[in-house]
């Protein structure tokens, strides 16, 4: 090697890589008849075979040294008196040449490896708990489904629009289904860990800095499964909400700072009015979820494939009003856009400001109509997807919203 200081780095993170595995390794060594075969004397020649088979760049010395590891283990497996020897340490052992090949070169890699394998190994009692105990067969049937949707169908799809559909774009429009998916097995995850009330509050808020849209709609979808939770969904509705507002500040903040001193007191009412609906709904809710069952399905795939559907619409319908009547007037232009993303929307009317096409007080108009109309998109996915019950506590708030966004408007006009 050209660089003895590299060499030298890698020789110390390879020991030190060989040293922390052999030493979870040998924690787990029985004693007597039954004792495992390896240890951390053992883990830490490995490792620095590897980093001296790899230093002498030499393919052929570090794949024997490989051969010759995996010949030991095999060995050490069949003379093994243990009813139940497993392949556990083997793997290790051969894993930890590897990291010690890795380290010349690349000994950040390497340690950071040797960590995650450490810690893999010590989380033997926890994982085996995590797979038998708490993962139910319908949990592990919905993570299949999810990986599957997320890592095999979604990279398979055409990343093109389609011009006849008013440019859908099928690998954006399946984003969404996993999107989706995603909420709801996040409100889920949140509700068995957190329980009822926190896990669902917590989550919609989570969601909201995400997609507040496809939160309030995942929340109905949970709601319209549990009706016992519909209180607490409604609070998670809500809290998504709070993630909206704040967010929009800090698109203000980012593309026009001064417009904030303009809507500052519109956020603030809003922000106030989607607190207190999801006190309110939070307290309703108390010692109300605590005999609701804990377990079920962490998605509904037709719940989701039913809001993309939902969205792809309005699209759509976002495209035809551009096509017909155009973009001339900002108040209209930014209330179809706004349907879909309040922030991107306010985002142009901003830039518009920026560039001094219009004037402070003309940014107000378009960026609540945005808002507004953004509110009635997360209404209609309220109705749809989780009923009229939710749908009307969601409606109760929500428009306490935007009705205080609008209030300081219409006060000091």
């Amino acid at each position: 090697m050209n660089d003895p200081g590299g060499t030298l780095a890698g020789f110390a993170a390879a020991l030190g890589a060989g040293l922390l595995i052999g030493i979870e390794r040998e924690r787990r060594k029985r004693s007597g008849s039954g004792r495992a075969p390896a240890g951390v004397r053992t883990f830490a020649l490995a490792a620095l075979a590897g980093a001296g088979a790899s230093a002498l760049s030499q393919p052929l010395l570090v794949a024997a040294g490989a051969l010759l590891i995996s010949a030991l283990s095999t060995v050490a497996y069949w003379r093994s008196r243990s009813r139940d020897p497993g392949v556990t340490t083997a793997l290790a052992l051969l894993v930890t040449y590897m990291i010690g090949v890795l380290a010349i070169g690349h000994a950040i890699l390497a340690a950071g490896g040797a960590v995650v394998v450490t810690t893999l190994l010590a989380s033997r009692q926890t994982l085996h708990q995590f797979s038998v105990d708490i993962l139910t067969e319908s949990e592990l049937r919905d993570a299949l489904v999810f990986a599957a949707a997320a890592l095999i169908l979604l990279p398979l799809l055409p990343n093109k629009d389609i011009p006849w559909a008013e440019g859908i774009n099928p690998r954006r429009i399946w984003g969404l289904v996993v999107l989706f998916m995603a909420l709801q097995a996040a409100g889920y995850v949140a509700l068995r860990a957190a329980g009822a009330q926190l896990g669902l509050a917590l989550s919609g808020l989570v969601g909201g800095f995400v997609s507040s849209t496809g939160t309030i709609a995942a929340l109905g979808a949970r709601a319209r499964d549990a009706p016992t939770l519909r209180l607490s969904c409604v609070c998670g509705a809500m809290l998504s909400s709070v993630a909206t507002i704040v967010l929009l500040a800090v698109v203000i903040l980012t593309v026009w700072p001064r417009g904030l001193i303009v809507l500052a007191t519109s956020l603030l009412a809003a922000l106030l009015a989607v607190g207190v609906s999801a006190a309110v709904a939070y307290l309703l809710q108390r010692g109300k979820a605590a005999s609701s069952p804990a377990q079920g399905r962490a998605f509904n795939l037709l719940y989701a494939i039913g809001f993309a559907a939902l969205l792809v619409g309005v699209t759509a319908v976002v495209s035809l009003v551009s096509k017909f009547f155009g973009d001339g007037a900002a108040a209209a232009a930014t209330a179809v856009a706004g349907a879909f993303d309040v922030h991107a929307a306010a985002a142009s009317t901003l830039s518009l400001a920026a560039g001094g096409k219009l004037g402070a007080a003309d940014i107000r108009m378009p960026i609540l109509v945005a808002f507004s109309t953004n509110t009635i998109a997360k209404l209609v996915g309220a109705f749809v997807v989780g009923g009229r019950a939710y749908g009307a506590w969601v409606s109760a708030g929500l428009g306490l919203t935007a009705v205080a966004a609008w209030l300081p408007m219409v006060i000091w006009r």
